[in-house]
């Protein structure tokens, strides 16, 4: 066999191994670029692996438009409440070890949240329980407004700020209703905390970051990685502008389990591809998989959950669970999260699919962003 059609075998081989499109893939570029031009972002990242094999990782646009720097495939981002999945799995990494149980009141590992009430002044038929807070079910705010500016200024320890929520009244019965729920998720975080012993973001760093090899994944960056970060930019009437927006949060004392990670497309990509891969990566198990089984099905039943038609939700995760919920033309059983900032991950197990979509835009249509619509879509399309 001639010299040059050796070199080009392992490129065959490596398309043939993710099972897409390349027709499909080109046109999902195309479209990268078409919400560069358009002006409906500053830049983009795009990650898509099947069978956990790479089948496109590319940037288009700016990292920083006004400075004239490139968004480049290793770029950071805040991703928001796509870190929410992951205070769920420290949770379930605890519970694996018997420290936790997902049916334990929240009040047997943070006594400040006994004897809370109902919004009417009534006690509630039960404490909300860890489940609950995973599901969304609990009851709990979303904010409050005593910290209104919390995430913002992140100037309260985790510990301080969970007291806080705690003093709060439910809005319903826990169990009873679906509510999108931030102090519920940085309450999680604080049962971490007190659980093991260690500061809700090492535990993480130790437990999960480092052993997958997410070295661009951090609460609080260091200096050395801020000119990797995403500039913000935010919509104003037809116009793309820099928001103005602290990138690095520098002094940041609060990790926010509900929203406070930055990261990278591949380093969320190897979280997802861990999860899909029944919990194990590198050759270390980081959850069983019957822990991921229960942690990515349906907990919420027919209650009405999430922020999309078809959609329930699981254990920190969003989940498809009917047809209404395959308007992006992926799976039943598809889990994902996205983030306030245009950032998204989900996971397709019928397909065996992850994928990434990073961008750094205020607005408040969140994972409904055209741009979510048209990347899901034309990754299922270029499935063959």
């Amino acid at each position: 066999m001639r010299a040059w059609m050796l070199a080009l075998l392992p490129a065959v081989l490596f398309a043939a191994d993710h099972g897409m499109d390349p027709v499909m893939l080109d046109k999902m570029r195309a479209r990268m670029q078409q919400f560069v031009d358009q002006g409906k972002t500053a830049g983009l990242v795009v990650l898509i692996q099947r069978h956990g094999v790479t089948a496109i990782h590319e940037a288009r646009g700016w990292q920083d438009r006004e400075n004239k720097v490139a968004m480049k495939t290793s770029s950071i981002f805040q991703i928001a409440s796509m870190t929410k999945p992951i205070t769920g799995t420290a949770i379930m990494m605890l519970a694996e070890e018997g420290l936790v149980g997902l049916g334990d009141p929240v009040e047997k590992y943070l006594p400040e949240f006994r004897g809370m009430l109902l919004a009417t002044g009534a006690k509630p038929h039960r404490a909300p329980t860890l489940r609950d807070l995973l599901t969304h079910t609990s009851g709990m705010a979303g904010s409050v407004p005593a910290l209104a500016d919390l995430f913002q200024k992140r100037d309260r320890t985790l510990a301080q700020a969970v007291l806080v929520f705690s003093q709060q009244r439910l809005a319903f019965e826990p169990g009873a209703r679906w509510s999108y729920s931030n102090t519920g998720i940085a309450a999680l975080g604080r049962i971490v905390e007190v659980v093991s012993g260690q500061p809700f973001e090492k535990f993480l760093a130790e437990r999960l970051f480092a052993p997958l090899g997410m070295n661009d994944t951090f609460f609080f960056v260091p200096e050395d990685r801020y000119p990797r970060i995403a500039a913000m930019y935010a919509m104003s009437g037809e116009k793309l502008e820099r928001a103005e927006f602290d990138l690095h949060r520098k002094g940041a004392i609060y990790p926010a389990p509900e929203g406070g990670l930055y990261s990278t497309a591949a380093d969320m990509a190897a979280f997802y591809q861990m999860m899909l891969d029944g919990g194990v990566a590198r050759g270390k198990r980081f959850l069983s998989k019957a822990a991921v089984e229960v942690m990515r099905r349906n907990h919420t039943g027919d209650l009405k959950a999430g922020f999309a038609p078809g959609f329930g939700y699981g254990l920190s995760w969003g989940v498809i669970k009917d047809a209404d919920g395959l308007f992006r033309m992926n799976s039943i059983g598809t889990y994902g999260h996205g983030g306030a900032y245009r950032t998204y991950g989900w996971v397709d197990p019928s397909r065996d699919v992850v994928g990434v979509v990073m961008q750094q835009r205020q607005s408040r249509d969140g994972d409904m962003a055209d741009e979510f619509n048209a990347m899901m879509t034309v990754s299922a399309a270029a499935i063959r």
